[in-house]
């Protein structure tokens, strides 16, 4: 299905046409039916703090979360959905029919990452994991999918209780692996829309480190594209005391190392952007002998396809010319391990969502997302259906604390970002922004009972 968006959402069955709060058929839109489907919130808070801090407590890596796909599948079941797990591992999808209408996917993200928890909450997690390595390793919900769970949890709950004011059809998912990012992708692959048909929109949302309550949008690009690659150097092993024996793979690291950071500053423009960054590097075991190889983990981030493949070749480039220089007895090898998509809302659909964001929340926790250099997989589902989506972010740690760092220029030294392992969204009034922009982000294309 092709939607049509007009000023304040797309034509016909699919959205309101015309003025706010109506339909081009006269029949009332969103803006009247939230307050009666969010009624019961207030009620709902405790159970979905509980449920944030139990997950927050409880993480699980990607394509793991095998605890956390039960809870939130029991929920699902509980509250009259058709529940299908074990998509893509561990992912969940809930189908609730409500007569004839659009078809709304709502995602929520639901692994955590390898990182050891230092905020020193009373429920911080101690848990522990295998990564996709065979590593033991510290498991933290650094990025916030405990909060995305739960936030989606709530509405799913809140839309199921409210069915007397939508028509159509709402799929819930739950996503594993988005950090691995291939758990989007993968869920398409094994069939998530075999169930209940493609959506007609998707949608979706992320906590960051803004203030609590804040809700930001942006129409376009909104994440960049990422890539990671592993750089495998294949020197000459040998004695530390003999060197002209040796090709020294940690000199020739080093080398790679630095003149990789010379892409961003001489190969890309001044008005474009691009990051690369080299997150590891592996040479040797003891200080008296030469490796034979080295190791590097390289993440790249771009907003343009353009600048995207500009780099991955100047970084191919570089490692096989230094390598060459080195004189290395084998090519160096270059594997890929992720890569993300640039995530792009739909323009029309998202001026039309913001509309419906600003006049439930006002303007003052309304407003433009900048661009985020970190990296989703929520829009592999749009593209996979064919059908617009729109992902925004909201504002999930203490207002005041943000401010203050904001006002006196140490944003970036002293609030913890995603992936940190101080990063904590507070419960309040975090849980309520997330739940409520779902709602209404669901009712903007959920069709008004007649």
């Amino acid at each position: 299905m092709t939607l049509r968006y007009g000023r304040h959402g797309p034509a016909g069955s699919a959205g309101p046409a015309g003025p706010p709060g109506v339909w081009s058929d006269g029949r009332v839109t969103d803006t009247d039916r939230a307050p009666s489907v969010l009624a019961p919130l207030d009620g709902l808070l405790p159970a979905l703090e509980a449920l944030y801090t139990d997950l927050h407590a409880h993480p699980e890596l990607a394509f793991t979360e095998t605890r956390t796909a039960a809870e939130l599948a029991r929920r699902l079941d509980r509250d009259g959905y058709e529940v299908h797990t074990g998509i893509a591992a561990t992912g969940v999808l809930g189908v609730l029919r409500n007569g004839p209408g659009p078809t709304v996917l709502l995602r929520a993200d639901i692994d955590a990452l390898p990182v050891a928890e230092k905020t020193g909450l009373d429920y911080a997690s101690t848990a522990r994991g295998v990564d996709s390595e065979g590593n033991d390793v510290p498991v933290m919900h650094a990025c916030g999918h405990d909060m995305h769970a739960a936030w989606l949890s709530g509405a799913a709950t809140l839309l199921s209780r409210g069915r007397a004011s939508w028509s159509g059809t709402l799929l819930v998912v739950f996503q594993p692996g988005e950090e691995a990012g291939d758990g989007a992708a993968r869920m398409v692959r094994e069939g998530l829309f075999d169930h209940a048909g493609a959506p007609d929109v998707v949608l979706g949302q992320h906590v960051v480190p803004g203030p609590a309550g804040w809700v930001l949008t942006r129409p376009g690009v909104i994440m960049a594209a990422t890539d990671a690659l592993r750089i495998t150097l294949h020197g000459r092993g040998g004695h530390g005391a003999r060197p002209e024996t040796t090709v020294d793979p940690a000199v020739l690291a080093a080398s790679v190392v630095l003149r990789l950071q010379t892409i961003v500053s001489r190969e890309v423009s001044a008005t474009e952007s691009a990051v690369v960054t080299v997150g590891s590097m592996h040479v040797g075991s003891v200080h008296n002998v030469i490796a034979d190889h080295a190791t590097l983990e390289v993440n790249i981030r771009s907003f343009d396809q353009s600048v995207r493949e500009r780099v991955l070749a100047a970084v191919e480039r570089i490692v096989h010319g230094e390598a060459a220089a080195a004189g290395c007895p084998h090519p160096p090898e270059i594997t890929p391990l992720s890569s993300f998509p640039v995530t792009v809302n739909d323009e029309d659909a998202t001026t039309a969502l913001t509309g419906t964001f600003g006049t439930h929340f006002g303007t003052d926790r309304t407003m433009e997302a900048p661009l985020v250099t970190g990296s989703e997989d929520f829009s592999e589902f749009g593209r996979a259906a064919g059908v617009p989506s729109v992902f925004w972010l909201v504002g999930g740690l203490d207002a005041e604390a943000v401010m203050a760092a904001m006002a006196s220029g140490r944003f970036e030294t002293d609030i913890p970002s995603n992936h940190s392992p101080r990063f904590a969204p507070v419960p309040h009034p975090t849980l309520r922004t997330g739940v409520e922009t779902l709602v209404l982000a669901a009712l903007h294309w959920l069709a008004p009972r007649r």
